[in-house]
């Protein structure tokens, strides 16, 4: 019988691609047209799609939500043309991570995607996450979320051996983090601040052309789980906490199986073992190109791809004609 693990080196790795190319240009389509929930849907139908061609017994673990919030890719929906026969593997997803930028044709809107073999991606609920990201290259538990804002971000300066004042720190921009921005502007660093996209936030670390050194903040749970395996395959450093607005989304946290609801996760807590993490521009953006029309009909759309197990990278760019 085929393992996981043998399916994962024989077909997923650009497969992945195909699947996060096919949702991107779907959602293009929309970009700037002002209709979020459209532009979602086509993106979520277009996944949908390429993930039943594929020889896997896959189940959605981080989806558009749960199945009565979700008509399609819900938590616990099984995809692949091999349900029940084929290698069981594990999926996280976001068909759309930006469905608001894609809406007003903003930046670093993505197709994002990330498989494990069976068991090895957390089922995180739909909460928020307190996150903090650094690249790669820095010593085991630089980062913290035991310490402060400024702590943080001196440790790695002296790491990196530059001033404080010198690294760029990206954070969503959003009210709840005020005093993280207060507190990083009495250092003097410079702030990256996103309008949403949190999993282009934390990866944008682990790419030294993006300049940006640190990722910091509070997003989506899911979104958190995403971005820790593109970490896993990139050899950087993650910690997520999750955090409840009331006893509702405690309790969801139990229905998924969270018995500690103060648990500080590390990469391995959240992707283990071998995954695949792989995104395909939809926008134009610090990470991505976007996916671009040509004037002859042909479209281009760049891709990252990676996996923990080779700790390979792979930047993948393609034409794709238009059919007859």
């Amino acid at each position: 019988m085929t393992t996981a693990s043998q399916i994962l080196d024989r077909v997923l790795v650009l497969e992945m691609v195909r699947v996060t190319e096919a949702a991107a240009l779907s959602a293009a389509k929309l970009i700037g047209r002002g209709d979020e929930k459209a532009a979602d849907a086509a993106a979520v139908e277009a996944m949908r799609a390429a993930l039943n061609e594929l020889y896997m017994d896959g189940t959605v673990v981080i989806g558009e939500g749960e199945r009565d919030e979700a008509p399609m890719l819900f938590i616990g929906e099984k995809v692949g043309a091999a349900i029940g026969k084929g290698p069981k593997i594990d999926i996280a997803l976001d068909p759309l991570e930006g469905t608001t930028i894609t809406a007003k044709a903003g930046p670093n809107a993505l197709a994002v995607l990330a498989v494990a073999e069976e068991g090895n991606l957390l089922n995180a609920p739909d909460v928020y996450m307190e996150k903090i990201a650094v690249g790669p290259g820095y010593s085991k538990g630089i980062i913290s979320l035991q310490k402060s804002v400024t702590e943080n971000v001196t440790a790695v300066a002296k790491e990196k051996g530059v001033a404080p004042a010198n690294l760029i720190i990206c954070v969503l921009d959003r009210p709840r983090h005020e005093k993280i921005i207060t507190e990083l502007r009495d250092i003097g660093c410079g702030i990256m601040l996103i309008p949403d996209g949190d999993v282009a936030g934390v990866i944008a670390t682990s790419d030294p052309e993006t300049t940006v050194d640190l990722y910091m903040g509070t997003g989506g749970a899911p979104e958190g789980v995403l971005a820790a395996a593109a970490m896993r395959c990139v050899g950087g450093q993650f910690q997520g906490r999750l955090l409840f607005r009331n006893d509702d989304e405690r309790l969801r946290a139990k229905k998924w199986g969270v018995e500690d609801l103060d648990k500080i996760y590390d990469l391995e807590d959240l992707a283990k073992g071998d995954c695949i993490f792989a995104a395909t521009g939809v926008t134009h953006g610090s990470l991505l190109q976007g996916v671009k029309t040509l004037r002859d009909g042909r479209t281009t759309t760049e891709s990252v791809v990676m996996r923990a197990s080779s700790g390979t990278v792979r930047w993948v760019k393609s034409e794709h004609r238009p059919k007859n």
